[in-house]
Order: structure tokens, then C-alpha cells, then sequence
């Protein structure tokens, strides 16, 4: 059997795991020890649902578990959350954002890199099998070269939760797994609740927008030289598919597998919104930091 604990259960990732190890059989080898929130009403509730234990602290079930989710509402805790599990090697999923803080990942990663701890997590929406579509005609040059596109998602500035940062991830990942994880600047226009992106590659710009409203609209577009395809992004499809995904992935590498990203890439999106964070308070373009990990 293998155990894992859930540390913060107060979106709906948390539900949909439990929801989906107990609906398939495949998931019947795992148990889940425990479940942990900073907010204790919420983890009650979780708890008596699911009828599992409540943890009185997050780092409380170290040297007992084969896997950690984390999956905390605020992109800041996931570290801190993950931090005391690091030396034992065990494989997370890590939600979206990985961290609120450039530095801050880096740091995560090699200590990650160090124990052998293989990860997965990010936005599910780089599982939508448009996003697939999009990515290998960009590496195939289908239609000819890309020589542009764009990316809708929505946004949710105002919020306890790391505010740009909370939602921000998922458009980002989707821009990334399409069009490369590593652009080199952007520049953020903000007009009432809509903020435009202009995200510089080495040959063409990617147009983004951030919409307050629709919170599960997703758009994303390649130009090529000869065509252009403009699709939806089924992030929430009635069948779940995205969410499933991943966390098939993480029962994947939970079950031995080898971690599918390199520690960078796992991380390359919070440079991103570091950059644009920055633009968005400065009105100037900003460079995308490099890193190593």
C-alpha cells in the first residue's frame, strides 16, 4: 500500500484526487494517511467527508509516507510544505504556481534535485490534447514558421492567495508548452480588468490576455505563415480529462516511474510571472530572469 497525505486542501484539486482514487481501482493500492489546512474548518471538513485523519501540522507524517500532493490555495505555502519531506526522497505533486518567488524556487529545486525527489504538478491545463496539437505543429512547422499567436485565460488580482500570482500559472503553461518555456521579455498593458501581455521570443511575440471574469475560459492561437488556428482549451471538459491527467502523472512516478520535466523546466513559469508582475508595477518591459537549477 502506499501512503500519501494531501497538504492544503482548500481548492478543488484536493476533492478531485480523493473523488477519483475512490471511483477507480486502479488508485486502490493508495492510501491516504492524513490531509492538512491552515484553515482547520476547511481540513475538518475535508476530513469527515473523506473520512481520513486530520493532521495537526503539516510536517507531521515525515518517515511515514510514500508521496506527498501539496496543493495548498496560496502558491507561497507549497515549499514550505514540501520542505521537511525533501531528505526522504518520497515523489510530489506540487500544485500551481510551484512558488510565488523566483529565488525561492531555484532553492526548492536543487535541494529536490539533490535527494532524488521526482515531481510533477503545475497547471493541468498543459494535458489538453489541443495544447498537444498546438505544440507539435509549432516544432513541425505546419503551415510554415510561427510567426505569432495568443493566449486567453482568465485572471484574479484581488485575492488572498498570492494575488497576481494565484490563477496567472495557467496561462502561462499553456503559452509555454506550445510556443517554449524560456521567452526572453514581456511587456504588460493593463485597461480596466483586462491585462494585455506582450511576451517576446528570439522571432516572433505572443499576445496574452488576462480577463477578470469567465473563470474557466481558455483560448490559444498559432500563426503560422501560411494559416492560423485559433482553438478553445477544454481546461474543465466533462470528463475531467486535464485534472485526470494529472494525477494518473503523479500516480505514475508515485508507483516508480521517472519524472517526465527537468527540474528547470518544472519551474520555469514563475520567472515568467515574476516578469510580468514586475511590468505590470512598472509599465516597462522586463527580461525574463535566467536561471539555473
Amino acid at each position: 500500500m502506499k501512503k500519501i497525505v494531501i497538504l492544503g486542501c482548500e481548492n478543488s484539486h484536493a476533492n478531485m484526487f480523493l473523488d477519483f482514487m475512490k471511483a477507480n481501482d486502479k488508485y486502490s493500492d493508495v492510501e491516504v494517511i492524513g490531509v492538512f489546512s491552515e484553515d482547520s474548518e476547511v481540513a475538518k471538513k475535508f476530513a469527515d467527508h473523506y473520512g481520513v485523519p486530520n493532521m495537526n501540522s503539516y510536517d507531521e507524517a515525515v518517515g511515514k509516507v510514500d508521496g506527498i500532493i501539496v496543493t495548498a490555495r496560496h502558491g507561497a505555502n507549497h515549499y514550505k510544505y514540501a520542505k521537511p519531506y525533501i531528505e526522504s526522497g518520497v515523489p510530489m505533486f506540487i500544485d500551481k504556481p510551484v512558488t510565488v518567488n523566483g529565488d525561492e524556487a531555484v532553492e526548492f529545486m536543487r535541494e529536490c534535485k539533490k535527494a532524488g525527489v521526482r515531481l510533477t504538478g503545475g497547471s493541468c491545463a498543459v494535458y489538453a490534447d489541443i495544447v498537444k496539437q498546438l505544440k507539435s505543429e509549432h516544432e513541425n512547422a505546419v503551415d510554415g514558421k510561427t510567426i505569432g499567436g495568443f493566449v486567453r485565460a482568465p485572471l484574479n488580482m484581488h485575492n488572498p492567495w498570492g494575488g497576481f500570482y494565484f490563477y496567472t500559472d495557467h496561462l502561462i503553461s499553456i503559452m509555454g508548452a506550445i510556443f517554449g518555456k524560456y521567452p526572453k521579455s514581456v511587456k504588460a498593458f493593463v485597461n480596466d480588468n483586462k491585462t494585455n501581455v506582450i511576451v517576446r521570443y528570439n522571432d516572433f511575440d505572443i499576445n496574452t490576455l488576462f480577463f477578470e471574469g469567465n473563470a474557466w475560459t481558455y483560448y490559444a492561437m498559432r500563426v503560422a505563415e501560411q494559416g492560423v488556428k485559433l482553438h478553445e482549451v477544454p481546461v474543465v471538459s466533462d470528463d475531467l480529462y486535464c485534472f485526470k491527467t494529472e494525477f494518473d502523472e503523479f500516480y505514475r512516478i508515485l508507483s516508480g516511474g521517472e519524472q517526465a520535466v527537468s527540474y528547470k523546466d518544472f519551474i520555469a513559469t514563475v520567472f515568467i510571472l515574476d516578469a510580468i508582475n514586475e511590468s505590470i508595477e512598472t509599465g516597462k518591459e522586463v527580461a525574463v530572469k535566467e536561471f539555473e537549477v
